[in-house]
């Protein structure tokens, strides 16, 4: 009787990653938000650039990078998501709902292994797009600075191929 009062107290004690669940499901909700009212201040700023006669020195370099950090917090959203849906499903249960919706394929996790890849592959997509963002401010003040640019540019370009040619099963 110890034995089995033991097993369903240690069972129950999976329930504790509900906190992480929820946490990070709100902790997406909140980076949706950021992302979003960054770009609603982008949309005011390009507002104010065509009918307001606003022209800062950098406006297109300043609006793309602003974009892009915006994509960078929604990628970053997404990411928790996938780790609140994914711990979800391995330690609480199955979500039913997502079965009729075709949503199943996007979400489901079937293994802590499966959950870090699809994770993984969406922290690399955040790396690429904050690389990005920090290209567009960088000076470059010689021949060598842009060989490193292009190595750069090869490395994520080899990254991202290995990285998509086993992972086309998920």
């Amino acid at each position: 009787m110890f034995e089995k009062l033991f097993e369903k107290g240690l069972w129950s004690t999976r329930l504790m990653t509900l906190l992480a669940v929820i946490f990070s499901i709100l902790a997406a909700f909140a980076l949706f938000f950021l992302a979003s009212a960054d770009l609603y201040h982008v949309l005011i700023q390009t507002y104010q650039y065509f009918f307001a006669g606003f022209h800062p020195e950098n406006f297109h370099a300043d609006i793309v990078a602003d974009i892009i950090g915006a994509i960078d917090l929604y990628l970053i959203a997404v990411v928790l998501l996938i780790f609140g849906f994914g711990i979800y499903e391995l330690f609480v249960s199955e979500i039913d709902v997502a079965k009729g919706t075709g949503g199943d394929k996007i979400l489901y996790v079937s293994s802590l292994d499966e959950l870090k890849d699809k994770i993984a592959k969406v922290i690399v997509m955040v790396l690429i797009v904050s690389f990005f963002q920090r290209v567009l401010h960088a000076e470059y003040k010689g021949a060598l600075e842009m060989l490193y640019l292009s190595f750069s540019i090869l490395a994520l370009s080899l990254g991202l191929y290995f990285l998509h040619k086993n992972g086309g099963k998920h």
